[in-house]
């Protein structure tokens, strides 16, 4: 399960009317939306970069989203007269945090700053390649695990900074030995295909565990299924 750590903090201002110089409101387009500046640091205050953040409608759950750059920055324009949940984007999940409220405006009253959306996170260091799955006692790869591997190649791809470990673990079915042999063989294979798509071998470790690290029981069929798996470290 993954685990993360945030906070916010929203800065917002009032709408602003645009005036003429004798005091009557302007017939000038104005814009009937808002502009959000978006900052994510760790809680060390350490830019995080390339980091997806969504706001998503409450009123027509269309979402918008911004990637964070070097700065761990981005802006975004929303509709006002609306509400927006906030989420971040790790592997193939996302994690809600809070609310946005973009209030309506009225006439050709418009949003003079931006609002300003500051974010610290910290995220997830290790998670599981669900539905990672071989050949029974052996290393080859079942042709339904090629998908998830595929959104770990894209994620790689943006967070082209970190380098991972995949960790190869095993149920306690089989001697203790051959299983360290088969969780290397298995990380060793997931390891190849990343290669295989592009990713630098410098920034992937693979390293067979057998059954020493089980996350369940091994005295059940779940149990044993669960304690089968490849997990992702990410190393830096």
């Amino acid at each position: 399960m993954k685990h993360y750590i945030f906070s916010l903090l929203f800065t917002a201002l009032l709408p602003f009317a645009a005036l003429s110089q004798n005091g009557t409101v302007q017939n000038a387009n104005t814009p009937k939306d808002a502009q959000v500046n978006v900052t994510m640091t760790d809680f060390k205050k350490n830019v995080l970069n390339n980091e997806i953040v969504v706001f998503k409608s409450k009123l027509n759950s269309k979402e918008y989203q911004g990637l964070t750059d070097d700065a761990g920055k981005f802006s975004v324009r929303l509709p006002s007269g609306d509400s927006y949940e906030i989420f971040i984007l790790g592997f193939k999940d996302s994690a809600s945090y809070n609310i946005l409220d973009i209030p309506a405006l009225k006439g050709n009253a418009y949003y003079k700053d931006p609002f300003v959306v500051d974010i610290e996170h910290l995220p997830a260091k290790s998670f599981v390649l669900e539905d990672c799955n071989f050949e029974t006692g052996k290393a080859n790869l079942e042709e339904s695990s090629f998908a998830v591997l595929d959104e770990l190649v894209a994620y790689l791809n943006r967070k082209d900074d970190e380098k991972i470990e995949l960790g190869g673990h095993t149920d306690n079915v089989g001697t203790a030995a051959k299983n360290i042999v088969l969780s290397q063989d298995r990380a060793n294979t997931v390891r190849a295909y990343l290669l295989m798509k592009g990713i630098d071998p410098a920034r992937v470790t693979a390293k067979g565990y057998g059954m020493t690290k089980p996350v369940a029981p091994n005295t059940t069929a779940d149990g044993r299924a669960q304690n089968r798996r490849t997990e992702v470290t990410i190393l830096e």
